[in-house]
């Protein structure tokens, strides 16, 4: 692997490289070590230039939106990190249907839907990060989710190019998405329907103030740690089983909600990871239910 030959070839390809990159100034927990490797490609060509690149490098890589969802190591990440820069962040609208780029943040799309009279991203309200990653995760709640309104995706392919891929086409699960072929998530469109202006403010206000209420967002943290188990909340469990306070160094489980953990002002992966241990571990003792995480590992991390 060399990292410094590929940076100096991806200078003249990609709108932005940088060596030894703080994630931590791209996660919405504020945590993480450096990247090898930063890339911001603004447009196709780049993109399909980097990871070639990359591949003719041997440098691993991975694709990073607005940093939701994500846990990177406190050692960094020894690849490159690739986000979607301005040419992914286009969107138009067509009718019902709405047309954008990956690097889209969602809150945009949804207040796009909002301004139309459109209907149907309702339940999106207050969810962080980018189209691309809302996409890619299914992003929702167990009653309602994106991949309902998704149209189609496109994604690129290295090797091969461009695919587009029917939503019907899609396995979509909660809190995750199986595509028919392996890519990167480059643009999607959402089908929505023509909706009355003021039931849609109601009910985007509705889900805000849910979400408001049950959530800590007004500190550093990744969303809900673990996917709930059928039948049962995460929330709940660990709760009930007195975890919810519990601190490691600067993490603790939200008193908001028991399936955040947010980062106080100085937490550090490790210390995120030993509450995620400790919860696990308390959870299978109290209620013989074995929590899965939600969350994306980045980096050197012991698996939870």
């Amino acid at each position: 692997m060399s990292v410094r030959s590929a940076y100096d070839r991806l200078l003249s390809v990609a709108g932005e490289v940088r060596l030894e990159e703080p994630l931590s100034k791209h996660t919405t927990f504020r945590i993480g070590g450096p990247a090898a490797l930063y890339v911001e490609c603004d447009d196709m060509e780049s993109l399909s230039s980097a990871v070639a690149i990359l591949k003719d490098e041997a440098v691993d890589w991975i694709v990073l939106g607005k940093g939701s969802n994500v846990l990177v190591s406190d050692a960094g990440f020894e690849g490159a990190v690739i986000v979607l820069g301005s040419g992914f962040r286009h969107y138009s609208v067509d009718g019902t249907q709405i047309v954008a780029g990956a690097g889209v943040v969602l809150a945009v799309v949804v207040q796009e839907s909002f301004r139309r009279g459109l209907s149907g991203l309702e339940f999106a309200v207050g969810i962080p990060g980018t189209l691309g990653g809302a996409v890619f995760m299914n992003a929702g709640s167990r009653e309602t989710w994106l991949g309902s309104v998704v149209g189609a995706v496109t994604l690129f392919v290295p090797g091969e190019g461009l695919v587009s891929v029917r939503g019907d086409r899609i396995d979509w699960r909660y809190r995750t998405s199986i595509f028919p072929v392996d890519g990167i998530i480059v643009e999607a469109s959402l089908v929505l329907e023509q909706g009355d202006v003021e039931v849609t403010r109601a009910a985007m206000e509705k889900s805000y103030e849910r979400r408001k209420q049950t959530q800590p967002l007004g500190s550093p943290n990744a969303g809900s740690i673990f996917v709930n188990p059928p039948g049962d909340s995460a929330g709940r469990l660990i709760e009930s089983a007195g975890l919810k306070g519990l601190t490691y160094g600067g993490a603790m489980i939200s008193e908001v909600h028991a399936n955040f953990i947010v980062n106080t002002g100085a937490a550090t992966a490790a210390n995120v990871m030993a509450l995620i241990d400790r919860v696990r571990e308390v959870v299978r003792d109290t209620h013989g239910v074995e929590l899965t995480p939600e969350i994306r590992f980045i980096g050197r991390l012991d698996s939870p």
